[in-house]
Protein backbone atom coordinates (compact mmCIF):
# COMPACT_ATOMS: atom_id res chain seq x y z
CA UNK A 1 0.00 0.00 0.00
CA UNK A 2 1.47 3.26 -1.30
CA UNK A 3 1.87 5.69 2.24
CA UNK A 4 2.06 8.97 0.43
CA UNK A 5 1.90 12.81 2.13
CA UNK A 6 -1.87 13.34 2.48
CA UNK A 7 -3.05 16.57 2.48
CA UNK A 8 -6.35 18.61 4.18
CA UNK A 9 -7.69 20.95 1.49
CA UNK A 10 -11.07 22.01 2.62
CA UNK A 11 -12.91 20.77 5.55
CA UNK A 12 -15.86 21.87 8.01
CA UNK A 13 -18.30 20.29 5.62
CA UNK A 14 -21.33 17.53 6.35
CA UNK A 15 -20.80 14.69 3.48
CA UNK A 16 -18.62 15.79 0.46
CA UNK A 17 -19.29 13.88 -3.00
CA UNK A 18 -18.92 14.60 -6.90
CA UNK A 19 -15.44 16.33 -6.86
CA UNK A 20 -14.59 17.68 -10.38
CA UNK A 21 -11.38 19.61 -11.74
CA UNK A 22 -12.96 22.08 -14.28
CA UNK A 23 -11.56 25.15 -15.82
CA UNK A 24 -8.50 25.27 -12.92
CA UNK A 25 -10.59 24.77 -10.10
CA UNK A 26 -11.77 22.21 -8.15
CA UNK A 27 -15.78 21.47 -7.95
CA UNK A 28 -17.66 19.52 -5.40
CA UNK A 29 -21.12 18.93 -3.55
CA UNK A 30 -21.88 18.91 0.26
CA UNK A 31 -25.18 16.78 0.84
CA UNK A 32 -26.29 18.48 3.88
CA UNK A 33 -25.56 21.48 3.34
CA UNK A 34 -27.31 21.60 0.29
CA UNK A 35 -24.15 23.17 -1.81
CA UNK A 36 -22.35 23.11 -4.54
CA UNK A 37 -18.90 24.56 -3.94
CA UNK A 38 -15.78 25.98 -5.97
CA UNK A 39 -12.13 25.77 -4.61
CA UNK A 40 -10.05 28.52 -6.21
CA UNK A 41 -6.14 28.83 -6.79
CA UNK A 42 -5.42 30.47 -3.16
CA UNK A 43 -7.82 27.91 -1.64
CA UNK A 44 -10.44 29.55 -0.68
CA UNK A 45 -14.06 27.95 -1.30
CA UNK A 46 -16.95 29.71 -2.68
CA UNK A 47 -20.75 27.85 -2.49
CA UNK A 48 -22.06 28.39 -6.10
CA UNK A 49 -25.30 27.67 -5.79
CA UNK A 50 -27.75 25.93 -3.59
CA UNK A 51 -29.90 22.72 -4.35
CA UNK A 52 -32.95 22.76 -1.79
CA UNK A 53 -33.14 18.55 -2.46
CA UNK A 54 -29.68 17.44 -1.75
CA UNK A 55 -27.23 17.74 -4.92
CA UNK A 56 -25.09 14.88 -6.11
CA UNK A 57 -23.33 14.50 -9.46
CA UNK A 58 -21.65 17.57 -11.40
CA UNK A 59 -21.04 18.00 -15.25
CA UNK A 60 -21.32 20.87 -17.96
CA UNK A 61 -22.68 21.33 -21.03
CA UNK A 62 -20.48 22.10 -24.04
CA UNK A 63 -21.39 25.91 -23.66
CA UNK A 64 -20.22 25.74 -19.99
CA UNK A 65 -23.43 25.44 -18.36
CA UNK A 66 -23.30 23.69 -15.36
CA UNK A 67 -25.24 20.60 -14.23
CA UNK A 68 -26.45 19.08 -11.27
CA UNK A 69 -28.05 16.24 -9.62
CA UNK A 70 -30.87 17.14 -7.58
CA UNK A 71 -31.29 13.38 -5.12
CA UNK A 72 -34.55 13.67 -3.44
CA UNK A 73 -37.05 14.96 -6.10
CA UNK A 74 -35.25 13.06 -9.28
CA UNK A 75 -34.39 15.85 -10.85
CA UNK A 76 -31.47 17.04 -13.00
CA UNK A 77 -31.17 20.76 -12.55
CA UNK A 78 -29.32 23.32 -14.60
CA UNK A 79 -27.17 26.56 -13.81
CA UNK A 80 -28.27 29.16 -16.86
CA UNK A 81 -25.38 32.05 -17.32
CA UNK A 82 -27.32 34.34 -15.51
CA UNK A 83 -27.42 32.79 -11.65
CA UNK A 84 -31.01 31.45 -12.43
CA UNK A 85 -31.56 27.85 -11.53
CA UNK A 86 -33.81 25.71 -13.91
CA UNK A 87 -34.87 22.17 -14.56
CA UNK A 88 -33.41 20.55 -17.24
CA UNK A 89 -34.74 16.84 -16.68
CA UNK A 90 -37.26 14.98 -14.34
CA UNK A 91 -36.42 11.69 -14.05
CA UNK A 92 -38.59 10.65 -11.46
CA UNK A 93 -40.12 7.96 -13.35
CA UNK A 94 -36.88 6.40 -14.29
CA UNK A 95 -35.55 5.73 -10.79
CA UNK A 96 -36.07 3.52 -7.93
CA UNK A 97 -34.51 6.05 -5.70
CA UNK A 98 -32.81 9.00 -4.97
CA UNK A 99 -30.93 10.26 -8.14
CA UNK A 100 -27.52 10.27 -7.91
CA UNK A 101 -24.17 10.51 -9.72
CA UNK A 102 -23.77 11.36 -13.03
CA UNK A 103 -21.28 11.98 -15.67
CA UNK A 104 -21.73 14.48 -18.95
CA UNK A 105 -20.26 13.56 -21.93
CA UNK A 106 -18.66 16.14 -24.08
CA UNK A 107 -21.31 16.12 -26.68
CA UNK A 108 -24.05 17.18 -23.73
CA UNK A 109 -25.35 13.76 -22.81
CA UNK A 110 -25.27 13.13 -19.29
CA UNK A 111 -25.51 9.45 -17.66
CA UNK A 112 -27.14 9.75 -14.30
CA UNK A 113 -27.19 6.71 -11.41
CA UNK A 114 -30.09 6.06 -8.81
CA UNK A 115 -30.04 4.35 -5.43
CA UNK A 116 -32.65 1.72 -6.79
CA UNK A 117 -34.26 1.59 -3.25
CA UNK A 118 -34.30 3.37 -0.31
CA UNK A 119 -31.00 2.44 1.55
CA UNK A 120 -31.42 5.64 4.40
CA UNK A 121 -34.77 4.57 5.04
CA UNK A 122 -33.25 0.41 5.60
CA UNK A 123 -35.30 -0.92 2.80
CA UNK A 124 -34.13 -4.06 0.93
CA UNK A 125 -31.74 -3.98 -2.23
CA UNK A 126 -32.89 -3.45 -5.49
CA UNK A 127 -30.78 -3.23 -8.93
CA UNK A 128 -31.72 -0.94 -10.83
CA UNK A 129 -29.94 1.30 -14.63
CA UNK A 130 -28.82 3.99 -16.18
CA UNK A 131 -31.01 7.20 -17.21
CA UNK A 132 -29.67 9.17 -20.60
CA UNK A 133 -30.49 13.01 -20.52
CA UNK A 134 -29.54 14.59 -24.05
CA UNK A 135 -29.06 18.20 -24.20
CA UNK A 136 -32.77 18.90 -24.33
CA UNK A 137 -33.87 17.82 -21.62
CA UNK A 138 -35.41 14.28 -22.94
CA UNK A 139 -34.47 11.11 -21.31
CA UNK A 140 -34.35 7.36 -21.36
CA UNK A 141 -33.03 4.39 -19.44
CA UNK A 142 -30.41 2.95 -20.84
CA UNK A 143 -29.70 -0.17 -18.38
CA UNK A 144 -30.43 -2.01 -15.89
CA UNK A 145 -29.69 -4.71 -13.81
CA UNK A 146 -27.31 -2.29 -11.59
CA UNK A 147 -26.36 -2.81 -8.01
CA UNK A 148 -26.45 0.92 -7.20
CA UNK A 149 -24.97 2.67 -9.76
CA UNK A 150 -22.45 5.13 -8.69
CA UNK A 151 -19.64 6.87 -10.41
CA UNK A 152 -18.91 7.08 -13.67
CA UNK A 153 -16.73 8.22 -16.17
CA UNK A 154 -16.57 8.62 -19.94
CA UNK A 155 -13.01 7.54 -21.85
CA UNK A 156 -11.27 9.98 -23.98
CA UNK A 157 -12.31 8.93 -27.46
CA UNK A 158 -15.95 9.01 -25.83
CA UNK A 159 -16.89 5.65 -26.75
CA UNK A 160 -17.16 3.81 -23.39
CA UNK A 161 -18.98 4.61 -20.18
CA UNK A 162 -17.21 2.86 -17.38
CA UNK A 163 -19.27 2.75 -13.55
CA UNK A 164 -19.09 1.03 -10.34
CA UNK A 165 -21.81 -0.55 -8.77
CA UNK A 166 -21.72 0.20 -4.69
CA UNK A 167 -23.07 -3.06 -4.04
CA UNK A 168 -22.44 -5.27 -6.69
CA UNK A 169 -18.57 -6.12 -5.78
CA UNK A 170 -17.66 -5.23 -9.23
CA UNK A 171 -16.85 -2.02 -11.81
CA UNK A 172 -18.99 -2.84 -15.37
CA UNK A 173 -18.37 -0.55 -18.68
CA UNK A 174 -20.45 -0.21 -21.83
CA UNK A 175 -20.01 0.75 -25.31
CA UNK A 176 -21.67 4.26 -26.60
CA UNK A 177 -23.28 3.56 -29.24
CA UNK A 178 -23.81 6.54 -31.57
CA UNK A 179 -27.00 7.84 -30.66
CA UNK A 180 -25.73 7.90 -26.68
CA UNK A 181 -27.81 4.84 -25.76
CA UNK A 182 -25.32 1.89 -24.21
CA UNK A 183 -24.41 -1.52 -25.37
CA UNK A 184 -24.54 -4.77 -23.26
CA UNK A 185 -23.06 -4.49 -19.69
CA UNK A 186 -19.92 -6.40 -19.14
CA UNK A 187 -17.15 -6.39 -16.31
CA UNK A 188 -14.38 -3.78 -16.24
CA UNK A 189 -13.27 -5.60 -12.50
CA UNK A 190 -15.03 -8.26 -11.16
CA UNK A 191 -14.46 -9.28 -7.20
CA UNK A 192 -17.01 -11.84 -6.60
CA UNK A 193 -20.34 -12.01 -7.61
CA UNK A 194 -23.24 -11.33 -5.30
CA UNK A 195 -26.60 -12.64 -6.86
CA UNK A 196 -29.82 -11.52 -5.47
CA UNK A 197 -29.22 -10.99 -2.11
CA UNK A 198 -31.43 -8.47 -0.82
CA UNK A 199 -30.05 -7.67 2.42
CA UNK A 200 -27.56 -4.58 2.45
CA UNK A 201 -25.84 -5.92 5.13
CA UNK A 202 -24.59 -9.42 4.28
CA UNK A 203 -24.19 -7.78 0.08
CA UNK A 204 -21.39 -5.60 2.46
CA UNK A 205 -20.01 -8.57 4.25
CA UNK A 206 -19.87 -10.26 1.06
CA UNK A 207 -17.81 -8.00 -0.69
CA UNK A 208 -14.40 -7.38 -1.18
CA UNK A 209 -14.78 -3.83 -2.15
CA UNK A 210 -17.61 -1.15 -1.94
CA UNK A 211 -16.82 1.11 -5.32
CA UNK A 212 -18.07 4.49 -5.10
CA UNK A 213 -16.60 7.51 -6.73
CA UNK A 214 -14.58 6.89 -10.00
CA UNK A 215 -11.82 8.79 -11.57
CA UNK A 216 -9.87 7.19 -15.29
CA UNK A 217 -6.35 7.76 -15.73
CA UNK A 218 -4.24 8.18 -18.76
CA UNK A 219 -3.27 4.38 -18.72
CA UNK A 220 -6.80 3.03 -18.85
CA UNK A 221 -7.05 2.41 -15.09
CA UNK A 222 -9.42 4.29 -12.39
CA UNK A 223 -8.97 4.99 -8.60
CA UNK A 224 -12.48 4.34 -7.18
CA UNK A 225 -13.41 5.08 -3.57
CA UNK A 226 -13.44 2.28 -1.68
CA UNK A 227 -16.18 3.60 0.83
CA UNK A 228 -16.11 2.10 3.97
CA UNK A 229 -12.95 -0.16 3.72
CA UNK A 230 -10.98 3.34 3.98
CA UNK A 231 -9.00 3.49 0.98
CA UNK A 232 -8.95 4.85 -2.79
CA UNK A 233 -7.82 2.02 -4.82
CA UNK A 234 -6.24 2.13 -8.82
CA UNK A 235 -7.30 -1.03 -11.00
CA UNK A 236 -6.46 -1.69 -14.15
CA UNK A 237 -9.33 -3.10 -16.38
CA UNK A 238 -9.71 -7.14 -15.64
CA UNK A 239 -9.40 -6.42 -11.70
CA UNK A 240 -5.63 -6.50 -11.00
CA UNK A 241 -4.96 -3.70 -8.03
CA UNK A 242 -2.14 -1.30 -8.70
CA UNK A 243 -1.92 0.54 -6.13
CA UNK A 244 -4.38 2.11 -2.81
CA UNK A 245 -4.09 4.92 -0.91
CA UNK A 246 -5.53 5.07 3.04
CA UNK A 247 -7.83 7.35 4.63
CA UNK A 248 -7.92 5.77 7.71
CA UNK A 249 -9.54 6.39 9.90
CA UNK A 250 -12.09 7.76 7.44
CA UNK A 251 -14.05 6.65 5.08
CA UNK A 252 -13.77 7.93 0.98
CA UNK A 253 -16.78 8.02 -0.97
CA UNK A 254 -15.62 9.85 -4.03
CA UNK A 255 -12.27 10.55 -5.93
CA UNK A 256 -11.24 12.97 -8.54
CA UNK A 257 -8.24 13.75 -10.41
CA UNK A 258 -7.16 17.07 -11.36
CA UNK A 259 -4.38 19.93 -10.56
CA UNK A 260 -2.78 21.64 -12.88
CA UNK A 261 -1.00 18.11 -14.58
CA UNK A 262 -3.95 15.83 -13.86
CA UNK A 263 -1.43 14.52 -10.96
CA UNK A 264 -3.42 15.08 -8.15
CA UNK A 265 -5.77 12.61 -6.32
CA UNK A 266 -8.99 14.36 -4.39
CA UNK A 267 -10.96 12.91 -2.26
CA UNK A 268 -13.91 12.82 -0.71
CA UNK A 269 -13.79 11.74 3.02
CA UNK A 270 -16.27 10.90 6.20
CA UNK A 271 -16.37 8.85 9.08
CA UNK A 272 -19.50 6.95 6.99
CA UNK A 273 -22.36 7.62 5.00
CA UNK A 274 -25.13 7.31 7.48
CA UNK A 275 -27.46 10.48 6.90
CA UNK A 276 -28.66 10.95 10.53
CA UNK A 277 -24.85 11.32 11.86
CA UNK A 278 -23.55 13.41 9.17
CA UNK A 279 -26.21 15.84 9.02
CA UNK A 280 -25.45 16.71 13.17
CA UNK A 281 -21.89 16.66 12.03
CA UNK A 282 -19.34 18.71 10.48
CA UNK A 283 -16.78 16.20 9.49
CA UNK A 284 -16.79 15.86 5.97
CA UNK A 285 -13.09 16.92 4.68
CA UNK A 286 -11.25 17.08 1.16
CA UNK A 287 -8.44 15.43 0.93
CA UNK A 288 -5.72 15.26 -2.05
CA UNK A 289 -2.29 12.97 -2.77
CA UNK A 290 0.04 13.06 -5.40
CA UNK A 291 -0.26 10.23 -8.33
CA UNK A 292 1.89 9.11 -11.07
CA UNK A 293 -0.32 8.66 -13.71
CA UNK A 294 -1.96 11.49 -14.71
CA UNK A 295 -6.29 12.46 -15.62
CA UNK A 296 -8.14 10.89 -18.71
CA UNK A 297 -11.58 11.52 -20.20
CA UNK A 298 -14.68 12.66 -18.83
CA UNK A 299 -15.08 14.23 -16.07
Amino acid sequence: MTKPEIKVVAEGFTYLEGPRWYKGMLWFVDFYSYGVYCMKHDGSVNKVVDIEQQPSGLGWLPDGRMLVVSMKDRRVMRLENDGKLVVHADIWDHCGGHANDMVVARNGNAYVGNFGFDLMGGASHKDTGLVLIRPDGSSQKVAEGLAFPNGSVITPDGKKLIVNELFGNRISQFDIRPDGTLGPRRDFANFGELGDEPDVGIRLQRAKVIPDGLALDAEGAVWFADTINRRAVRVAEGGKILDEVSTAPDGVFAVALGGEDGKTLFMCAAPDWDEGARKVAREGRMLSTRVSVGHAGTP
